[in-house]
């Protein structure tokens, strides 16, 4: 015990050491920072946007639009296609890091942030569309802590998940 507390503070410290002496040093790609999960939320935030938004610029009042005029075209089916691939790249990422019981709990943990918040007056959930505001950020965090998952826990548990053994 006492070793690996040891070797991990040598490897610390010649990490922080290497980091100082060569600042131009690039990351890797299998390292995680805050920024990582920054970019994943960005991109799940703006898939879910696209998706359906209040402000009626999205995929789904697109369409609605096209069929109550009669216009919809290929170029609908195309978008419609991406945004299905995008959906199905992050419903699967997420189901299969955080499983159903996490996906439960994330939802739980992040409605009940939501509801702290709004209980202390930092949201506010008077209305319909901010409702709707609130629930699609919420989705979009929720997704991206299941693209981020598995990160998070090989950085915390040092484990790396079964599909990673490729690697």
């Amino acid at each position: 015990m006492l070793a690996q507390a040891l070797a991990s503070a040598a490897s610390f410290e010649l990490s922080t050491v290497v980091e100082k002496q060569f600042p131009e040093r690039k990351r890797t790609s299998r390292e995680f920072t805050a920024l990582s999960f920054v970019w994943r939320f960005i991109g799940a935030l703006l898939l879910v946007l696209v998706t359906y938004n209040p402000t009626e610029y999205s995929y789904y009042h697109w369409v609605r639009v096209a069929v109550a005029e009669g216009t919809l075209g290929p170029e609908h089916f195309f978008v419609g296609a991406l945004v299905v691939i995008g959906w199905t790249i992050l419903v699967v990422a997420t189901k299969s890091s955080l499983g159903s019981v996490g996906i439960i709990l994330g939802a739980a943990l992040i409605g009940t942030a939501v509801w702290f918040m709004v209980d202390l007056g930092i949201l506010r959930a008077d209305s319909f569309v901010s409702i709707t505001w609130i629930a699609l950020v919420c989705l979009a965090a929720l997704l991206s802590i299941g693209l981020s998952w598995s990160h998070i826990w090989r950085r915390m548990t040092g484990q790396v998940d079964v599909t990673d053994e490729h690697e």
